[in-house]
């Protein structure tokens, strides 16, 4: 710490999630031994996950995950997280949002952006429906599969992300399932990064914001949620949303006014007349996504984190 002069250390999720114990436990003996400050950001938790319920190692993750010492000043995204590790461990956590640069507007498609369709296959009587997240069960993809096929519209349903590390299995019934229902479904992950490139053999590689922008629809019908970068991409990128209103959206931003079409535990008659609607009248997609940008700046932008980060500097006596 004395050799590079550290006067604050952030750990990302890395003392909340026992993804990798051994780095865990390192970081919580450094900061116990040292005093760093640190802020300990916390995304996920070990009791959010079922996988982590049942461990040969649960001391190691009750004494690190996350660990309780006078230097770490806690952060997590939602008031249902403060709580949950208030009532586990009696750490108090301050709560700041995800954020967007909302300050800048969103980039305009430009030629490369207009070949995503023609390159993934789509014409120009389809909608592209696009589903951005990781290919987990937790983000219920059935759901969007089946909102696709009730529509009874010429539809691609792109998924521009991949399993991640929860194994295969569940993109296997997906694909499964679009088959049986005859829904064309793209599991298009090698199509997408966080930079465009191209492929080995020369094909374009698009932007996540590519995706985005080409989109006319966007479904993001997850069952949990730690906050949802996906909310918070298609309202930067001004693309209505299908979506369910999961516990963490009902408690902490739907009673901002965010105009999205919302379901809870299935997709309804009227769940499907709204998306039709929208896709039918881009016009009041647009009314609908304008009212959604402005609230995304004035609660999720930089400027809403600059001033979260001033006052836990503050506390922290770094200011």
């Amino acid at each position: 710490m004395e050799s590079f002069h550290l006067h604050l250390l952030i750990a990302e999720n890395v003392l909340s999630l026992p993804m990798h114990v051994p780095l865990g436990l390192a970081l919580t003996e450094f900061i116990a031994e040292t005093g760093t400050p640190t802020i300990g950001h916390h995304h996920d938790f070990a009791w959010e996950r079922s996988r982590f319920k049942v461990s040969a190692a649960s001391d190691y993750q009750m004494g690190a995950f996350p660990p309780v010492l006078p230097a770490i000043h806690h952060v997590v995204l939602n008031s249902y997280a403060a709580r949950q590790l208030a009532l586990r461990t009696g750490i108090s956590a301050t709560i700041i949002p995800n954020v967007l640069d909302f300050e800048t507007e969103p980039p305009q498609p430009d030629d490369l952006t207009h070949q995503l369709r023609s390159t993934l296959g789509i014409g120009p009587g389809e909608y592209l429906i696009l589903q951005p997240t990781r290919v987990v069960p937790r983000k219920r993809i059935e759901l969007a599969i089946e909102l696709v096929r009730r529509l009874d519209l010429p539809c691609t349903l792109v998924i521009s992300h991949a399993s991640g590390d929860e194994g295969t299995t569940y993109a296997t019934y997906l694909r499964e399932l679009a088959d049986l229902l005859g829904v064309r479904v793209l599991f298009a992950a090698d199509r997408f990064g966080y930079e465009r490139g191209r492929t080995p053999d020369g094909q374009p590689i698009f932007s996540l914001a590519d995706a985005y922008l080409a989109a006319d629809l966007v479904t993001y019908p997850s069952t949990v949620e730690g906050f949802g970068n996906a909310f918070l991409e298609a309202i930067y990128y001004r693309r209505p949303l299908v979506m369910s209103t999961y516990e963490i959206f009902r408690r902490d931003i739907q009673p901002k006014g965010f105009r999205v079409i919302g379901f809870d535990q299935f997709i309804t008659d009227e769940t499907v007349a709204r998306a039709r609607e929208v896709l039918r009248h881009p016009e009041r997609a647009e009314e609908m996504t304008e009212h959604n940008f402005k609230l995304g700046r004035r609660f999720y932008s930089f400027r809403v984190l600059e001033w979260h980060l001033r006052v836990v500097l503050n506390q922290m006596g770094l200011a």
